[in-house]
């Protein structure tokens, strides 16, 4: 396990870009259906917080989703986060479009996935991240495993690391003392 610890930090210091699934990574996993059928979604702010500082600290930041949800696209519109791509299940492709439109390359890349639909762009990138109640499939692929659950604070946790093995988790926190 150290072994994969010094491979995964080695690798979040080339990391330009995180990539997003949404359901069970940014959110719980739940989908909350009101009396008009209207589908909302529950987001910790501390992720949110965590985008923000990633940005702010020159992390490029993706979502790509399996789902297609009005809540999800408001909040990616608030997050600033333009490369919001939703209702995929094969996201490889998408995740290619992505790299090309960055000019990022997959070795620069890290994704944050928890299901089987995040395998494909996993096995892609050169820094593949797992939330901690992930499918035992994707734990197997991830190099680094939050200790959170999705919705949880985990995408904060996989920030933190990528900052900090770059060198820039304090001069993110900097920012917002500005």
């Amino acid at each position: 396990m150290a072994e994969d610890a010094n491979l995964a930090a080695s690798r979040a210091r080339e990391v330009s870009l995180l990539v997003l699934d949404v359901d069970g990574v940014m959110t719980d996993g739940g989908i909350y259906v009101d009396a008009r059928g209207e589908v909302t979604k529950r987001f910790h702010v501390h992720d949110s917080l965590g985008i923000m500082a990633a940005q702010a600290a020159g992390l490029a930041i993706a979502a790509i989703s399996g789902l297609d949800s009005p809540a999800v696209a408001a909040r990616m519109a608030e997050l600033g986060i333009t490369e919001y791509h939703p209702g995929h299940h094969r996201k490889v492709g998408v995740l290619q479009g992505i790299l090309e439109r960055q000019g990022v390359p997959p070795e620069q890349t890290a994704y944050l996935g928890d299901d089987w639909v995040d395998a494909g762009p996993m096995g892609l990138v050169g820094l593949p991240m797992a939330v901690a109640d992930a499918q035992p499939e994707i734990l197997e692929l991830a190099l680094w495993v939050s200790r959170r659950g999705g919705g949880q604070g985990a995408v904060r946790e996989a920030v933190r690391f990528i900052l900090a093995a770059k060198g820039r988790l304090g001069a993110a926190y900097e920012w917002f003392l500005d």
